[in-house]
């Protein structure tokens, strides 16, 4: 990815406030970005709604690298809607470590958690209510994780409940 910094008011306040727990603040064509550590999400979030008027979550997301020691990165978009202007905490996390929920700070990250939940297997710490919410309850596994056939999907769930054999 070929980033540039992203410089300005914004990221300054950031990293002056967060000092390390910044590993970085740039830009993607056209779209800013700050990476944090883990911990520092919540605070980050609480910190850009609060005094830096980014009053709206957009989405929480992942991506899965399976390569990596820190295997997901969790994407959290915010967008204000008096500056006019997106931004996007990303924090790297290990399979099977649970990051702090964001509902206390958001009340829309309920449901958005629980979908990351659902198709990556990331349960976040805190939250009210960790459970599926796109895919039944007995379904097994996690279909946005790298290691998911697609072709295969849930042939024993589909056969089970729906009583046809697979599309795939």
């Amino acid at each position: 990815m070929a980033a540039t910094p992203w410089e300005g008011e914004l990221p300054a306040q950031l990293k002056e406030r967060f000092g390390s727990e910044i590993g970085e603040c740039a830009s993607y064509l056209g779209q800013n970005f700050v990476v944090a550590r883990p911990d520092a999400v919540i605070p980050i979030l609480e910190f850009l709604k609060l005094e830096a008027d980014f009053d709206y979550l957009v989405d929480i997301t992942a991506v899965d690298y399976p390569n990596r020691a820190e295997r997901f990165e969790l994407v959290y978009i915010l967008y204000s809607y008096g500056r006019n202007e997106r931004v996007r905490v990303k924090s790297m996390i290990a399979d099977g470590a649970k990051p702090p929920t964001a509902v206390p700070v958001h009340t829309g990250a309920n449901w958005l958690e629980r979908e990351v939940f659902d198709m990556f297997g990331i349960e976040f710490a805190g939250h009210p209510d960790m459970r599926r919410i796109l895919l039944p309850e007995e379904w097994e596994g996690f279909p946005l994780r790298k290691e998911y056939s697609i072709i295969k999907q849930d042939d024993r769930w589909v056969k089970e409940n729906l009583g046809i054999e697979s599309g795939q």
